[in-house]
């Protein structure tokens, strides 16, 4: 016999276990896609070789589209009055899953020896298509937060449960990915194994089969070795990123499905509204009640500073580990290692939050993120590379600490920046509050990244050497722009949460009790 669900007073089944997993199966199936994110720019860095100066326009033009293409998406869902079976969000993240199946594996199709414009053409279009499914999926998911639960402490434990699926979603393709497609090169004792190394013009085959240290030819077994670093070559197989892509599509499918069987909508979607009194929907005067809205804008800030800063780390990150640490295949599991420290936070988030605001925790965690900016500064002055990864490590786990308090409370500071929007402007905006952010954050995501290529271009990066001969000056070069990125990351992170956002505990409790006033009055 079926057990009864226990129901709340509007009837629905009261909020518990089974909307907190299914919220965290819904980010990890987002994230099951957004992580390919930074390998995007590797593969088409390393694998396609497009020059960094035309990948970081190309990359800048479509996540720009992007950007401008969340707002629009944002309004359509709050506009749309259509009864769905299933409501209009559980509609909209439904489709976008199943465009999310092949989406993802879209930007990564294989033709590195195809012309230059062709690349282009096929980066363009594959990123399109991939961003703009994610982009169906991710807007009402997100906005779903506020609709799920309006008790402050229940919309916390789902910001921290979203924080667990998202954890979920970014490792096991941060650990497992480098072992799948990054491959150290070994003398085989023929010269078969050159089919595997693009050989950049200036160098001669005869040079990558001959040891650079010793001038002796390579025996059997022996690890090749770059002619400029003297280190071991790793390369990037990238003909198994579309597969690998298209695996991860699945997966996400599957935890969508999840999500929309297990998950109940609490509140009225009816009652979304973008504008007062049936007016049109104003994207200007949404944009500036936006503007307006400090905790918004300072969460958004923060936001932006962690895809500019530490996620925008990505690309030179994997360089710097295949070039300088000469441990590619092994840098998700080192990373993994750094941000350990942030899933000990997790269980006691949500008392935390209640004991001392989720503003008050949020700043101590980007005060604890400076502090590990500033140690991962020093590796880049340490001459021993095994050395200098300790520190670098050392860093990255106190930078990690920080980051594992933030990043369990984002999501609940946007969803009090929504019931913010409603008690000084009288509108909530779901959609569209939460679009901008998104339009934001993509934007982050797409200059971010796009700046991080020039700089390497500036700093020596050549692509036409891919990662195994690019010169020791060059190498060592991308350990301080990493070191450097995450620094501005922590230093954005700390204005926009500590200066910007101010809704404080104190503040939160005023809001809610004025909030809960109006409905009773209505």
């Amino acid at each position: 016999m079926a057990k009864t669900p226990k129901l709340d007073a509007k009837g629905y089944r009261k909020f518990g276990m089974r909307d907190k997993l299914a919220y965290a199966a819904g980010d990890l199936g987002c994230n099951m896609s957004f992580a390919l994110k930074g390998t995007v720019q590797t593969f088409w860095l390393v694998y396609m070789m497009l020059e960094t100066g035309l990948l970081s326009l190309l990359l800048l033009l479509v996540q720009i589209w992007d950007a401008v293409n969340d707002p629009l998406i944002g309004s359509m869902i709050d506009n749309d009055k259509r009864n769905y079976k299933r409501g209009k969000f559980k509609q909209y993240i439904f489709i976008g899953s199943c465009g999310l199946l092949v989406g993802g594996a879209a930007v990564f199709l294989p033709f590195p020896n195809a012309p230059v414009m062709i690349k282009a053409v096929l980066f363009v279009f594959g990123y399109i298509i991939w961003d703009a499914f994610y982009t169906v999926a991710n807007v009402p998911y997100g906005s779903m937060l506020s609709l799920i639960t309006e008790d402050n402490a229940e919309r916390a434990e789902l910001s921290t449960w979203r924080s667990i699926g998202s954890a979920i979603g970014n490792v096991l393709p941060m650990v497992l990915l480098p072992t799948l497609i990054w491959q150290k090169v070994f003398y085989d004792g023929t010269d078969s194994f050159l089919d595997k190394i693009v050989i950049p013009e200036e160098f001669t085959a005869e040079q990558f089969l001959t040891n650079p240290l010793t001038g002796e030819a390579y025996a059997i077994g022996d690890q090749v070795l770059s002619p400029e670093t003297g280190k071991q070559v790793e390369i990037l197989l990238g003909n198994r990123m579309f597969w690998v892509a298209l695996i991860m599509g699945v997966i996400g499918f599957i935890c969508f499905q999840f999500m929309l069987k297990n998950i109940t909508i609490r509140a009225d979607e009816s009652s979304v509204k973008t504008s007062e009194g049936g007016e049109k929907f104003n994207i200007i005067k949404s944009f500036k009640n936006f503007m307006k809205n400090r905790p918004a804008v300072g969460a958004t800030l923060a936001a932006m500073g962690m895809f500019l800063g530490m996620n925008s780390a990505s690309t030179a990150n994997t360089i710097m580990f295949a070039t300088y640490f000469n441990k590619a295949s092994m840098s998700g599991l080192i990373q993994l290692i750094g941000f350990l420290p942030m899933f000990a936070f997790i269980p006691f988030i949500p008392k935390i939050a209640n004991k001392y605001g989720k503003k008050e925790a949020s700043v101590v965690g980007t005060i604890a993120s400076l502090v590990g900016a500033v140690i991962m500064l020093v590796f880049p002055t340490i001459q021993n590379p095994d050395l200098a990864l300790v520190v670098y490590l050392i860093g990255l786990v106190v930078y990690g600490v920080g980051m594992g308090v933030y990043t369990c409370v984002s999501w609940a500071l946007m969803g009090d920046a929504i019931d913010y929007n409603e008690w000084k402007f009288g509108t909530r905006e779901e959609g569209t509050v939460y679009s901008l952010h998104s339009f934001f954050r993509k934007l982050a995501q797409g200059i971010g990244p796009s700046m991080v290529l020039a700089f390497m271009g500036l700093l020596g990066y050549e692509a036409k050497y891919g990662t195994i001969a690019q010169t020791a000056q060059t190498s060592h070069n991308m350990c301080w722009l990493v070191a450097g990125l995450y620094m501005f990351s922590a230093v954005l992170q700390f204005i926009g949460l500590a200066v910007i956002y101010n809704i404080d505990k104190k503040a939160l409790k005023t809001m809610q009790e004025e909030l809960a006033a109006r409905k009773n009055a209505d």
